[in-house]
């Protein structure tokens, strides 16, 4: 996964889990404005969460930034 993207996703994990506590869940769309402006790194996104992890539709934030951190 680029940088970029586990910068954003670290980024996107701490401001969900500082407004709404430790146990809010997330989906790979959480990373991504509404409309899909960079169609190859929201398949990236996917990737990593669907077919490498088998991660579940909504998954707890502080989970993704764990895996995220150590290099998964």
């Amino acid at each position: 996964m680029r940088p970029a993207l586990r910068s954003k996703i670290i980024s996107v994990c701490n401001d969900k889990i500082a407004k709404k506590g430790e146990t809010v869940g997330l989906s790979f769309y959480a990373f991504f404005a509404n409309r899909n402006d960079d169609p190859a790194l929201l398949m990236e996104a996917a990737t990593w969460w669907i077919e490498t992890h088998r991660l579940d539709h909504f998954e707890k934030a502080v989970k993704i930034r764990a895996m995220i951190e150590a290099g998964d």
